[in-house]
């Protein structure tokens, strides 16, 4: 048994129940719709967000029938973001499948996020569930101007510190910060509760991101090949503590690199190096520490029982997976 398979035991049963509403709230009439949501389904991944929406709601008063609602919206339209996200991205991979895109070709794919989208809403009006509804768009709405952000600023190459905190609340932090927010709110807490539990899904979402960056620098041996966030000219948290203690010669000679050289092997390797070699890793894992021991300091204020203890879980793994 996985150590997730061990974390999520405790909801077990309600995310088995969870698969099945999130598969007949995709259903169509279009039997090319029916065919590709069933391939989406079919890959899946780990399903850390529906066990966040639950774990909330299991310790804000319990998990109810607009907690699995709430768990399905947020998985629709986080669906619908990564279906775009590889049209935007050009990418023909996802989780070791093949893309909506590659399969299907763009017009397609574009199509069936969007109908994605309108099954998450649609879900939520026939419900009522407005509160929820208005959590995620928020999310959605922020994830949008994050990749925005990050693409701007991959243009210029002029990102610092306080940039780079903003493109990763906006673009990761605000989709786990909605999947808490809806837990809590799915359960009929009020104003503060929910924002308490908003504010530690975000602390979690920017340790999250963190520990995605630091992958690109072979922190761990994750099958990945590095560099990546490298070529795509993403200046992450290890190259900005990097370059803001390197000569202005070597920040420039850096700098021009990632923005010149980014496709040959060999300089990307040299601006992994450049990294390893200043402090750029350390410095990013003090702050994925340091994000985490707050998103700790929030739970705190809640009852320390099993929902509790499996979010505390929930946050370190996110935090020391390999993958």
């Amino acid at each position: 048994m996985s150590r997730l398979d061990e974390i999520k035991r405790p909801i077990e049963r309600e995310l088995d129940i969870f698969e099945d509403k999130f598969k007949s709230s995709m259903k169509s009439s279009v039997p090319l719709l029916d065919r590709i949501t069933h391939y989406i389904v079919k890959r899946k991944g780990k399903q850390i967000r529906p066990m966040f929406v639950f774990f909330s709601a299991s310790l804000c008063g319990g998990i109810r029938e607009a907690t699995h609602r709430g768990a399905a919206l947020v998985e629709l339209l986080h669906t619908a973001t990564l279906v775009h996200d590889d049209v935007v991205d050009n990418s023909y991979e996802r989780r070791g499948f093949f893309s909506v895109n590659a399969l299907w070709k763009n017009k397609i794919a574009v199509l069936v996020g969007d109908f994605l989208l309108a099954k998450g809403m649609d879900l939520s009006l026939q419900h009522n569930d407005f509160g929820m509804l208005k959590i995620v768009n928020t999310a959605v709405q922020n994830m949008s101007e994050g990749e925005l952000l990050q693409m701007e600023k991959a243009r210029k190459l002029d990102i610092d510190e306080g940039v780079y905190f903003e493109v990763i609340r906006q673009k990761t932090a605000s989709l786990i910060a909605s999947c808490c927010a809806c837990g809590a709110a799915s359960t009929g807490s009020d104003e503060k509760q929910v924002e308490q539990m908003r504010l530690f899904g975000e602390k979690v979402g920017m340790a999250f991101q963190i520990k995605d960056d630091l992958f690109d620098f072979g922190t761990d041996d994750v099958g990945k090949p590095l560099g990546i966030d490298i070529k795509e000219k993403k200046i992450t948290l290890p190259l900005i503590y990097a370059l803001s203690k390197a000569t202005r010669a070597e920040k420039h000679r850096i700098i021009t690199l990632v923005k010149n050289h980014n496709e040959d092997a060999q300089k990307v390797a040299e601006v992994i190096h450049f990294v390893r070699n200043s402090g750029g890793l350390a410095y990013a894992e003090m702050q994925m520490h340091r994000f985490q021991d707050e998103a700790f300091e929030i739970l705190k204020s809640f009852p320390d029982n099993e929902a509790r203890t499996g979010l505390e879980q929930l946050v370190r793994f996110t935090t020391e997976r390999k993958k």
